[in-house]
């Protein structure tokens, strides 16, 4: 009897420690453009992406495409900006599942209820969460610094990768819309360039 209690201890801890290591790589994407904000709430919840916010999403997605990254789960606020953003990137990208939804990426949530967000889907590798600034930002500083003491921009269709396996979690790489327009310019110009000696 007490070996069993000792090994079910045992196994118990394992559990406990292998649930604290989290494998997961963390994709955090602020929601492209949808235009201004709207005084109304109700109207501005309902607000869509804008055809510069649909080009960003694309552009994002043949990005991350290009980066071999594919997702095991897609997770989007409620709001609609947020929701398009991730199922147009999800398009793009091949992805099959159903966009989830969780109020845990609205503007209003709180890092408590991320965490727990982050803690439902520790046994998914790549997971893309959309959502909104000012939160999203400052849930990324919390997350990578532990306290919230990083100050990292987040433009509009910004992805970034967080690695959760490091303590603390470590920021890989964060780009934005802007950013991969200059690298996709000059990734053709270079290829062009070769092209016209031969």
């Amino acid at each position: 009897m007490l070996r069993l209690l000792a090994n079910g201890a045992i196994f118990l801890l394992q559990f406990v420690f292998a649930r604290s290591i989290l494998l997961m790589n963390l994709y955090l994407m602020r929601h492209a453009n949808a235009g201004l904000r709207r005084e109304n709430p109700i109207l501005d919840v309902k607000r869509a992406l804008v055809k510069e916010g649909k080009d960003q999403c694309m552009l994002m997605a043949r990005m991350l495409s290009g980066m071999k990254v594919q997702f095991d789960v897609i997770v989007s606020s409620p709001l609609k900006r947020a929701l398009q953003t991730a199922q147009f990137v999800g398009t793009e990208m091949g992805y099959d599942a159903k966009v989830e939804v969780s109020p845990a990426l609205a503007p209003d949530a709180d890092f408590a209820a991320f965490q727990q967000l982050i803690d439902h889907y520790a046994d998914r590798e790549d997971v893309l969460m959309v959502g909104h600034n000012p939160n999203l930002f400052k849930f990324l500083g919390r997350l990578i610094t532990g306290n919230g003491g990083a100050g990292v921009r987040m433009r509009k269709g910004s992805v970034a990768r967080i690695a959760l396996d490091k303590h603390p979690p470590m920021l890989q790489w964060l780009i934005d819309p802007r950013m991969a327009r200059n690298l996709y310019a000059s990734v053709a110009k270079s290829s062009r360039s070769k092209t016209s000696r031969k």
